[in-house]
């Protein structure tokens, strides 16, 4: 989906369960094929609780706008520690 079509854009959200499934799909395939798994994009700098979304299902990295680089990563930081997980370099996010 073309979230900077004019013709869609109102009904796009990354956050939707369809999308946020297809995701999850995506990275668990990536996992067992030993492929690594990024998401570029707007949502882990937009919604918090899409970056906690993506660390919980495992994502290797995701891209992040300069301004919320530390408060994202500080995030992702707790999140791998309330997982039980150790940080990874870049502490999870790229």
């Amino acid at each position: 989906m073309d979230r900077d079509s004019e013709i869609v854009a109102f009904d796009y959200d990354e956050r939707d369960d369809g999308v946020k499934e297809m995701i999850r799909l995506a990275v668990e395939g990536c996992r067992r094929n030993g492929i690594h798994s990024g998401l570029c994009g707007q949502a882990p700098s937009d919604y918090p609780e899409m970056a906690e979304f993506l660390v919980e299902i495992g994502i290797d990295t995701m891209s992040l706008n300069p301004d919320t680089v530390i408060a994202t990563t500080r995030h992702v930081l707790e999140i791998e520690a309330s997982l039980g997980r150790k940080p990874r370099a870049g502490g999870g996010a790229a």
